[in-house]
């Protein structure tokens, strides 16, 4: 069996040492780490942090060729095992890569284990090593017969994160099925049982959604017999990326619950947000995946047209659930919703993108924003969210929904891999006629959905609020003590892009004033004339001439409510979709 063994080497330089076995290996054998990981669409060239590769067989050092930025050929010879060992730098905090030092060890195989090319299928074993003092492990990969993990593939292997150190532990059955809390770095008033308690409902309500309660179709009761959410708590962060049968999640220290603290805060929400949507991807990409995922690449960009649904739907349920559930009142899920409606609508992108061209571009736009961004992209995370709420509307408009159609989805496929058309297919069926207009305009096109009318069916009320300055101008800006205020971002069309405002300048002063704060800048600005405002860039000072729109409403935020009498059928609808 290949099996890779980890190693605390040096948590003060932050190395793991890895050393991989592998039996019976080819005359010329590859290996080769992966360039990203699944979930997580950008190449992120985890071989740069890898150093000291040599091999050994027979006890004999065997020469190793590196035929690439992360693909190395070892010459082999005779039958015995190869070695080969080498480091891993880890200092990223992220969920994505690896993290060492002398508190906390993490990794996802992605980053730490090499791909032994042509045993793929093979089952993998991973053992974890020297470690500090008291330090634990944990992963969802399974206990091996005699020690450590065993993987039945290399995909298996990469899709268990692990996590290392002084954790704090807590359990709990969802619909029967075990699953697991670690949690890193809590402070001592962190309130364990109310976390479980509450990530006890999401789960239950996501099985019974996908299952019907304890079990639907053809399907298992749960794709996982056994569940870990992996969380690491910090001073900020805020991130999660899902696993077949666990999560990693990063989040502030302050977002979780503290005991004596009945109230539900707002960072409390944002991390029971992230707890369901990634546990939502158990199903919704980890098994319902697109058809171009049938097989991953991990040489390359692996491309799809889907993120849309696989990530948009995703965001839609997240919140969604907690309202379900019970954990959030129908007035805080709207108020959470109309941020996502107010966000999608501020981004000039929205009309130059479509949703589809947004995933597939995902490896060069989504993960490496910059201040066009807005302008030219807009994100499959919130606009996918509003298809789904768009359909989800229309569908319990025509008698379905969409939670239907997932279910559907579900079984049609066995819980595999799913295209465009599949997704047409269940919607017609749930929904008694086709969709096909709505996802041609609505995924592949630009125009704004009809949301404002769809919610008024569903008895909730659309009041634009007052703009910031910022909104107003079509920009957006960071304020300091220090630097003043700094543009980040020039929205197409505004009145900041036609005063010849730039990323990176510096507003100084309107009309003579000095300014250090933009809302500052109201006192001064008027709508019937043009203000002089002084900008520094480049060292430079220059004039520049600004107009306040006429339009008090231009870049308003949504906020969104519940209709005070609403109809019947608008009732029934609002307490079908959000829960009585």
């Amino acid at each position: 069996m290949i099996t890779y063994r980890i190693d605390v080497a040096d948590p003060h330089a932050h190395l793991f040492e890895v050393a991989l076995t592998v039996p019976r290996p080819d005359e010329l054998q590859r290996v080769s780490l992966p360039v990203w990981i699944p979930g997580s669409y950008l190449v992120r060239e985890f071989a740069r942090h890898l150093s000291g590769l040599h091999a050994t067989q027979g006890g004999r050092e065997r020469p190793v060729a590196q035929l690439d930025k992360a693909t190395w050929q070892v010459a082999c010879e005779g039958g015995s095992s190869l070695t080969l060992r080498y480091r891993v730098y880890a200092f990223d905090t992220s969920v994505r890569a690896a993290y060492l030092d002398a508190n906390r060890g993490f990794f996802n195989g992605t980053s730490l284990c090499l791909r032994v090319h042509g045993r793929e299928s093979e089952p993998q074993r991973l053992q974890v090593g020297r470690m500090p003092r008291g330090w634990e492990v944990a992963t969802a990969m399974p206990a091996a017969p005699g020690g450590g993990h065993v993987a039945a593939d290399y995909d298996e292997l990469v899709d268990h994160p692990v996590e290392l150190g002084r954790f704090w532990r807590g359990r709990f059955d969802a619909h029967d099925v075990p699953h697991e809390f670690v949690v890193a770095g809590a402070l001592p008033d962190f309130d364990g049982e109310r976390l479980l308690a509450d990530s006890r409902r999401i789960c239950e309500a996501q099985i019974a959604l996908w299952h019907g309660g304890r079990g639907r179709g053809r399907g298992p009761r749960t794709p996982h017999e056994r569940y870990v959410f992996l969380l690491n708590t910090a001073e900020d962060g805020h991130g999660g990326l899902e696993h077949r049968a666990s999560t990693a999640l990063l989040s502030a220290r302050r977002n979780l619950p503290s005991r004596g603290a009945a109230e539900t805060s707002d960072n409390y929400v944002e991390l029971l947000g992230l707890i369901s949507h990634e546990y939502f991807h158990t199903w919704n990409v980890k098994r319902l995946r697109p058809a171009d995922f049938t097989r991953f690449d991990y040489t390359q960009e692996n491309y799809t047209e889907l993120l849309w649904f696989f990530e948009g739907f995703t965001s839609y349920y997240d919140d969604l659930i907690l309202r379900r559930c019970g954990l959030i009142d129908p007035t805080r899920y709207l108020r959470l919703l109309g941020r996502t409606v107010s966000a999608v609508l501020a981004a000039p992108g929205r009309q130059v993108q479509s949703v589809a061209q947004a995933s597939f571009d995902a490896w060069v736009k989504y993960y490496r924003g910059d201040e066009n961004t807005p302008n030219a992209t807009i994100s499959y995370y919130a606009k996918g969210s509003l298809v789904a709420l768009a359909l989800d509307l229309t569908l319990r408009r025509d008698g379905g929904s969409l939670d239907a159609v997932l279910r559907r989805l579900w079984d049609d496929s066995g819980g595999g891999p799913i295209t465009e058309a599949d997704i047409a297919a269940a919607l017609a069926e749930v929904g008694g006629r086709s969709y096909a207009r709505e996802l041609a305009e609505w995924v592949h096109g630009t125009e704004d959905l009809p949301l404002q009318e769809l919610l008024a069916g569903a008895g909730v009320t659309w009041q634009q609020q007052p703009p910031s300055l910022a909104q107003r101008l079509g920009m957006r800006a960071a304020e300091s003590a220090l630097t003043g205020v700094k543009v980040t971002h020039v929205l197409r069309g505004g009145a900041a892009e036609s005063a010849g405002l730039a990323a990176g300048d510096e507003l100084l002063a309107v009309d003579g004033w000095r300014i250090r704060r933009l809302d500052d800048a109201l006192r001064v600005l008027s709508r019937d004339e043009s203000a002089e405002v002084l900008v520094a860039r480049d060292q430079r000072v220059l004039r520049l001439s600004l107009r306040l729109p006429a339009d008090a409403s231009t870049g308003a935020p949504v906020q969104l409510g519940l209709a005070a009498r609403p109809s019947a059928a608008a009732q029934a609808l609002r307490e079908a979709w959000l829960g009585r």
